[in-house]
């Protein structure tokens, strides 16, 4: 009696040790922050590959080895550990969240990013095609060019004149608070979406309740519409003041900051105002008090070489072009590979910063 009384206690005593072994295991990991990583920039940071490519490549075996990390048992891999906010759309993280019907390197970006950390990962995408760091994602610091802005308003004005002559209108003429509107309103955006979603990240990813968030690195990929209008020239400038204004904004002074340099030149040498953006987007490496916390890196030195070999020829070959891109060189060729390739690129430059 004695001995079936002292192993009821062993067993009892276990299973309580085992229940505050597992409670204990419970809050720690409740404990972990959540990763937050901000994505922003234009039409590339939305993603330009096409899902129907994506889906061709992981199962072609020329391409499926490239693939196959994101994908089981013949299916994309939906990560219970990885999350994306990108405008109206949020969930776990898999193929989809680029442009509709599109992916983009967020995808490579998530999975580095997740498997570097033991706590969970959110990223929040905030991307506009054709949406210019000069003008639309110019940030407070950088201050507003009268000039430009005073010749903008004539322009707008001038406009308003002639279509009133025309139609026998009296719409008023615009104003300079009309033409102010613009300067910053993507940058204020992309500040509000972070808000938003720092404030109801847990109501929008029910699996990261009781988690608190922690902002550990901003990613931009951008640089098109700047290479109009002498926009170019002062680049560099306006990506100080950006950078320096999101962190401070951000309230994160040393935030790691990661810049994916324009490269649609691919192969073929950069030049004119594509090169000079590129220089000024690399330039940040060399910035004294940017150095050991922000990366730039060259995304033309990662070009999918057999995409930019068809491209000239895609519209005779529609169907292989298809199967090899899905979009313009603007966009990178829509090449899944050569998205990839700058989503790995993107987190192990990020990595290197945090470490």
């Amino acid at each position: 009696m004695k001995k079936q009384v002292l192993l009821v206690a062993i067993k009892v005593a276990i299973f309580a040790s085992v229940a505050t072994a597992a409670a204990g295991a419970t809050a720690a990991d409740a404990a972990k922050p959540v990763k937050v990583f901000i994505l922003a920039g234009q039409s590339n940071m939305e993603g330009k590959a096409p899902n129907a490519l994506l889906d061709y490549q992981a199962e072609d075996p020329k391409t499926k080895d490239f693939f196959a990390h994101f994908r089981k048992d013949g299916k994309w891999i939906v990560r219970d550990d990885v999350f994306i906010k990108y405008l109206e759309r949020k969930g776990p993280l898999t193929i989809g969240y680029g442009s509709p019907g599109r992916t983009g390197a967020e995808l490579e970006f998530g999975w580095v990013m997740g498997g570097h950390f033991d706590e969970p990962v959110l990223l929040v995408k905030a991307a506009w095609g054709g949406h210019s760091l000069v003008k639309l994602f110019r940030s407070p610091s950088a201050g507003l060019p009268g000039d430009v802005m005073q010749a903008e308003l004539t322009q707008a004005q001038e406009r308003v004149r002639k279509n009133n002559e025309k139609n026998k209108k009296d719409d008023p003429l615009p104003t300079m608070e009309d033409i102010k509107r613009a300067y910053g309103s993507s940058y204020r955006a992309m500040m509000a979406e972070v808000k938003e979603t720092l404030d109801n990240y847990e109501t929008m990813f029910p699996a990261l309740r009781g988690r608190k968030p922690e902002l550990a690195g901003f990613v931009w990929f951008q640089g098109w519409n700047d290479q109009y209008g002498g926009a170019e020239k002062e680049y560099a400038s306006n990506m100080k003041h950006f950078i320096k204004d999101v962190r401070k904004d951000l309230g994160v002074p040393k935030l790691p900051f990661v810049i994916a340099a324009m490269g649609q030149n691919g192969s073929k040498p950069a030049t004119g105002p594509m090169l000079t953006i590129r220089e000024a987007q690399m330039s940040m490496n060399d910035v004294p008090e940017f150095r050991g916390n922000v990366k730039a890196f060259r995304t033309d030195l990662l070009v999918d070489k057999a995409a930019e070999e068809l491209y000239p020829t895609w519209s005779k070959n529609a169907e292989l072009w298809k199967k090899t891109g899905g979009d313009h060189p603007y966009h990178y060729l829509g090449s899944a590979i050569w998205f990839t390739r700058i989503g790995r690129a993107m987190g192990e430059s990020m990595i290197e910063l945090i470490r």
